[in-house]
């Protein structure tokens, strides 16, 4: 009986220097006026011709790229969102709010910690490939979802950006899967690339325009439908007028139907399950 022979992964054939071999010549070359002018670096490894204006579309693809490239390398298939306030307080820090409105808001940090916790319990049984939590990254409602998955043995997604106050990412994500963005449109792609589901807990300017991104693309069949939950009714409904909307013509009474009001993190799991269509979180 023959063994069976061993296979290896074919090394593609490469006709032209390695750009990284390329890039550690040209830093041993000897200084000269020619090699030290800004003309000579190589395109790709030259930050001050990256950042002209004129680069801007290839920007963009690289912010697109790297993170993709990071997360098939992983092997990540889908997601979990969470939007929500990066004000939003933890209960055990009441101290820390930036204003008295926002102490009543402290409970949805304990929701969102919990509902990450549920969530990534269901995706190691995947080994964190499927339904992998996936947030922006900051403090507030961000660092519950990034704290709940890490405290059940799991991994999460951080999508932070550049703000003029200086976010800086929490310290509850998996440090492989951060990624800092200068483009909000990018970053906003890739919070629904593979989204199974999201939940929206309150939040302010940024958390209504992804709120609403994700509303128009399903409601335009830009993006196919999944659910979509809205932790806390009361918040939600004094904010949004939602049946002004539909009184006015401006949606149709069925676009109410594409999200649902959740109270907490258990509801809302259980809800993803028995969502109608094929966007549970049975993987």
């Amino acid at each position: 009986m023959n063994k069976p022979t061993e296979t290896r992964p074919i090394e593609p054939l490469r006709r032209f220097p390695d750009a990284a071999e390329d890039q550690a010549k040209w830093e041993r070359q000897r200084d000269t006026p020619q090699t030290l002018s800004p003309s000579y670096r190589l395109a790709f490894a030259d930050p001050d011709f990256l950042k002209r204006e004129e680069l801007r579309a290839v920007r963009l693809q690289l912010e697109l790229l790297k993170p993709e490239l990071a997360m098939i390398e992983r092997g990540i298939v889908s997601t979990v969102v969470i939007f929500g306030g990066a004000r939003v307080p933890d209960p055990e820090h009441l101290e820390r709010a930036r204003a008295p409105g926002l102490v009543p808001l402290a409970h949805y940090y304990d929701e969102a910690r919990e509902f990450a916790r549920l969530v990534t319990l269901k995706s190691l049984g995947s080994d964190c490939r499927e339904n992998v939590i996936c947030t922006g990254g900051g403090p507030g409602v961000m660092e519950a979802g990034s704290r709940g998955a890490r405290e059940a043995g799991g991994c999460s997604i951080s999508l932070n950006i550049v703000l003029p106050h200086e976010q800086v990412p929490n310290l509850y994500g998996t440090p492989e899967l951060s990624f800092n963005f200068h483009y909000f449109g990018i970053r906003k792609m890739h919070f629904l690339l593979r989204a199974k589901a999201v939940a929206v807990f309150p939040g302010g300017f940024g958390t209504l325009d992804e709120l609403f991104e994700t509303l128009t693309l399903i409601q335009t069949r830009r993006m196919a439908g999944m659910p979509i939950l809205l932790f806390g009714e009361a918040f939600w409904r004094r904010i949004i007028n939602w049946d002004a909307l539909v009184e006015a013509g401006t949606i149709s009474p069925p676009d109410t139907h594409l999200f649902r009001f959740v109270e907490t993190a258990a509801e809302a799991v259980a809800l993803m399950d028995d969502w109608p269509g094929p966007t549970g979180l049975a993987g």
